[in-house]
């Protein structure tokens, strides 16, 4: 079809369209760094070569499917459940972040396999299997960065939503309107019993035990295989309406499958489960939550003050090509987590944040926050407002790979 010029069209906190050039050179930007960072092998040590990356078309998936492709030279599969563009609609962000990802992978003779589809459906997981025994078995690491407001259960096909709030009482804390700027005091409901249940049901560890056990079955995992899944913690601040709401009640369940999938991968061969605990960073997911974004906003600063700030992919640079590279065990806290938010839960970081938290208002938001950070960030999101990129100038839209 013909170009078009594409402007940021946003309904809320929700952007509605992307741009395929502002998406090819972020991801290009990640591939040269992760590039740039590949580190030496010790003899005998053995990088992941064969990865399922499962939710791999944006945020942290992305950013570990491109770490361990250009830092290992890994041969990737990525899962994920995208529009593809029709007619003068644009498709998804995470469609063009792909095909960009499948253009640079063709130029540097990486093999790199893709399946849209829902990874929660037994369909995504045959379809897998089938690419995975042609071209990758066995596989020797699985990234579990699924994030989903929904989920079709593939046993029961009862359909489950989740929510972001509170469980017991309300909370009320102040927040910022993305769109207007300004902040306000919002109350967010407690959840029933049902809503947690939900929750839980799509954003807890049943679906990476499925997969774990869909890829054991057919002799498909290699002796050592490893897995990771990820989650955030926060600062207690974020807490109600986070840690100790319907997420962390989720995110409590991700962690008990950890146990249980470390256990046995242990068992089959000395492999092990994880779960990484990563830094906050703008994600659609996260501009939804009340609170958090103003939390970030005042967080980028005080880290960006300090040289300690990092986007989701410098901080997949680090866990996989650092904290997991070969021959290396990682540390672990008493919950067994990967503690990559280390630096964001730095004392002088939070005391920063907790100081200006009272203070910052619509009026002073600009100079005691990096707000113009998040907004930049979240449309980085989208492919807007990337350096380099002429949006004056009409682009091919209908992109594949």
């Amino acid at each position: 079809m013909p170009k078009q010029v594409v402007t940021q069209r946003s309904r809320g906190f929700i952007c509605i369209n992307a741009h395929p050039e502002g998406c090819a050179v972020n991801v290009e930007r990640h591939v040269e760094a992760a590039r740039a960072a590949r580190p030496k092998v010790a003899s005998g040590a053995q990088p992941p070569q064969r990865v399922l990356v499962i939710g791999a078309s944006t945020g942290y998936g992305l950013a570990s499917r491109v770490a361990l492709a250009w830092g290992y030279g890994a041969r990737t599969l990525g899962l994920f459940f995208e529009r593809e563009p029709e007619g003068e609609r644009t498709a998804t962000a995470g469609w063009y972040n792909t095909a960009a990802f499948h253009r640079f992978a063709g130029r540097d003779g990486l093999y790199a396999a893709s399946l849209n589809a829902d990874a929660f459906s037994d369909q995504a997981k045959r379809a897998a299997i089938e690419i995975i025994r042609r071209d990758l078995a066995p596989v020797d690491l699985v990234v579990y960065s699924l994030a989903s407001p929904r989920r079709t259960h593939p046993r029961t096909g009862v359909v489950h939503n989740s929510v972001l709030k509170p469980i017991g009482t309300a909370y009320t804390n102040k927040t910022i309107d993305l769109s207007s700027r300004k902040i306000h005091e919002i109350t967010v409901p407690p959840a029933s019993e049902q809503e947690i249940a939900d929750t839980v049901a799509v954003m807890g560890g049943e679906d990476w035990r499925f997969w774990i056990d869909a890829l054991a079955a057919e002799g498909l995992l290699s002796p050592g295989a490893r897995t990771v899944a990820y989650s955030y913690i926060g600062p207690e601040l974020t807490w109600p309406i986070y840690w100790h709401g319907t997420i962390g009640r989720a995110k409590h369940d991700l962690e008990q499958t950890a146990a249980q999938l470390d256990a046995r991968l242990a068992a089959a061969g000395g492999g092990h489960a994880w779960i990484s605990v990563n830094k906050a960073i703008v994600t659609q997911a996260s501009a939804a939550i009340p609170v958090v974004p103003l939390y970030m906003s005042l967080l980028f600063k005080a880290m960006k003050e300090r040289g300690t700030d990092e986007d989701a992919a410098g901080q997949m640079r680090r866990l996989f090509l650092e904290v997991l590279a070969p021959g290396r065990e990682p540390a672990l806290d008493g919950e067994r987590h990967i503690r990559m938010d280390d630096r964001e839960m730095r004392p002088e970081v939070q005391a920063e944040v907790a100081a200006l938290w009272p203070q910052v208002t619509t009026e002073n938001l600009m100079a005691l926050s990096d707000f113009t950070g998040f907004e930049r960030g979240f449309k980085n999101l989208f492919g807007f407002d990337v350096d380099g990129v002429d949006y004056s100038q009409p682009v091919e839209t209908d992109i594949r790979w």
